[in-house]
């Protein structure tokens, strides 16, 4: 064979070579799925499975902060009966569209308004009250008056162990809280410790804390009694609630019930306000400011760790 045959011949080997390798670049290519559209394909599928992924219901919420906020009493939550319970010691109560109401009461459902589980994080900015407002205002008070205004207390009458004055009266003791007494229910003393310790240490630093400390009256705690007006048990009944009485108010509201009849018109900078300090102290170990509340008593503190779980308020301790 001649050296130009041999020549040609290794020319056309070459490009059979090449033609090959581009042939087999390009079936590979087309097999292979592309890396980009891939990532985005896959984004879009985890998306729609989160989108899918069910949202816990209002009952569920609040059941499973009744199980962080008591979790020594309350022992589990669980979707039972078609409804949301918890597990009280041994005993199921269901959130039956919020009046936490045991099995053999749910027939009794119709007789109670929703327990309070809102809670205002911040007090909104104030605006004076529209005559649409006002007239609201003055049916919700004609509605509590009319003692048409009653919460089941039966969840809270067990977990306390209150269900009667005097088997209530067997569960608190006497403590002294920022130098002054205070009955209160034993389960509640540990924390109301610690909010102290918080208020004495913010004092050292805060002026305002210190007027408002040396303010002090006298404190109220254990009292068997209704809310004011209504049906509704009082948490003070459990000694989980106490009322900071100052000793002179400068002319501000505290209540709303002592503050007139056109109490919804009272500004804040009219009312008795505790130093923020000292609503946050309370706040931080489980108790809920009744500043808040729309019908205003700025001298309460209520022990109420699921409303301020179920609110978003960050506490320092669960017990």
């Amino acid at each position: 064979m001649s050296i130009s045959r041999i020549i040609i011949l290794k020319v056309r080997l070459i490009v059979i070579a090449f033609i090959i390798a581009a042939g087999i670049f390009l079936i590979s290519g087309m097999a292979r799925p592309n890396i980009g559209s891939q990532g985005l394909q896959a984004d879009a599928e985890e998306a729609t499975l989160l989108a899918e992924e069910p949202q816990q219901s209002r009952a569920e919420q609040v059941m499973r902060a009744l199980v962080a906020a008591y979790p020594r009493r309350v022992l589990k939550a669980e979707f039972r009966n078609d409804d949301w319970a918890v597990l009280l010691r041994d005993t199921w109560f269901y959130y039956a569209d919020g009046r936490l109401l045991p099995e053999e009461l749910l027939y009794r459902v119709s007789e109670y308004r929703p327990v309070l589980l809102n809670y205002r994080r911040e007090l909104p900015p104030w605006t004076t009250p529209t005559p649409e407002q006002a007239a609201r205002f003055r049916e919700l008070v004609e509605t509590r008056d009319a003692n048409q205004f009653r919460r089941s207390h039966y969840f809270f009458d067990a977990l306390y162990r209150a269900h009667s004055h005097d088997e209530s009266y067997t569960r608190v003791k006497t403590i002294r809280f920022l130098g002054n007494p205070v009955t209160v229910h034993y389960a509640i003393i540990e924390d109301l410790v610690l909010v102290e310790e918080h208020i004495l240490a913010a004092a050292k630093t805060d002026s305002r804390v210190r007027a408002w400390k040396y303010n002090i009256r006298n404190l109220a705690g254990w009292n068997w009694r209704n809310v004011a007006g209504t049906q509704s048990r009082s948490f003070h009944s459990y000694g989980a609630a106490i009322d900071i009485i100052p000793r002179a108010l400068g002319g501000r509201a505290v209540y709303w019930r002592w503050a007139g009849p056109n109490w919804w018109s009272i500004p804040y900078e009219r009312r008795y306000h505790p130093p923020a300090a000292v609503i946050k102290a309370f706040e931080s170990y489980g108790f809920i400011w009744g500043g808040n509340w729309l019908f205003f008593d700025t001298i309460h503190f209520e022990y109420r760790p699921e409303v301020l779980i179920l609110n978003g308020v960050e506490l320092a301790t669960l017990r």
